[in-house]
């Protein structure tokens, strides 16, 4: 079994937890109270800023076969991702600009910036932000919510696309790992901190 395999099947009860939690549940239903949201838009546009910088950061140490990778990944960070948050900010009165990161986005920024220092270990910090939003995204996406803006944004998340980056990031990530015990303790701490990102400032 690869090493993004085995990740994946610890941590798939992560990710069952959390569907479980009120944000998540919230957007599922399509009915998570807009004040909610916001300021999750806010922490979130805030983390994905840093995470471009994560890849860029990790583009610098890649192979040569994988530099592309990392600038698209990057690229699609900056691009799709984060023009979806700046369209529902829009929707949804966030203040992008001037948000301020909470706890947990200063926490969880500051452990993938801190393990992109050396390749494999950022590569395995980040993946659970890739490998669980695609999870979630296809989760969610079994039951869309009525409110058009929630079922964009789990749309996003189960687009074949974002599914296509992530196993690229699955690709680098078996390729570049000669100590998967060290790899795990690293993904399951991103884990830990995808779930406590869904707590609201």
């Amino acid at each position: 079994m690869s090493i993004s395999a085995h990740l994946e099947d610890i941590g798939l009860p992560l990710v069952e937890q959390q569907l479980e939690h009120p944000t998540v549940a919230g957007i599922a239903r399509g009915d998570l109270p807009e004040p909610v949201f916001r300021s999750w838009l806010e922490q979130d546009y805030l983390f994905l800023l840093d995470y471009v910088r994560v890849f860029t950061r990790l583009a610098w140490q890649a192979p040569a076969a994988h530099l592309g990778d990392l600038v698209d990944l990057a690229h699609a960070t900056y691009h799709d991702e984060l023009s979806l948050h700046r369209s529902l900010a829009a929707e949804f009165d966030a203040d992008l600009d001037n948000a301020v990161k909470g706890a947990p986005c200063v926490a969880y920024t500051g452990f993938l910036l801190d393990s992109a220092a050396a390749y494999a270990d950022g590569l395995a910090a980040l993946y659970p932000c890739m490998w669980g939003y695609s999870t979630l995204g296809a989760m969610l996406a079994r039951t869309m919510p009525e409110d058009p803006r929630y079922r964009r944004w789990v749309q996003t998340y189960a687009d074949p696309e974002f599914a296509a980056l992530t196993r690229r990031c699955a690709h680098m990530l078996d390729e570049a790992t000669t100590d998967p015990a060290r790899a795990e303790k690293l993904f399951l701490e991103g884990m830990r901190h995808e779930l406590a990102f869904w707590d609201i400032p």
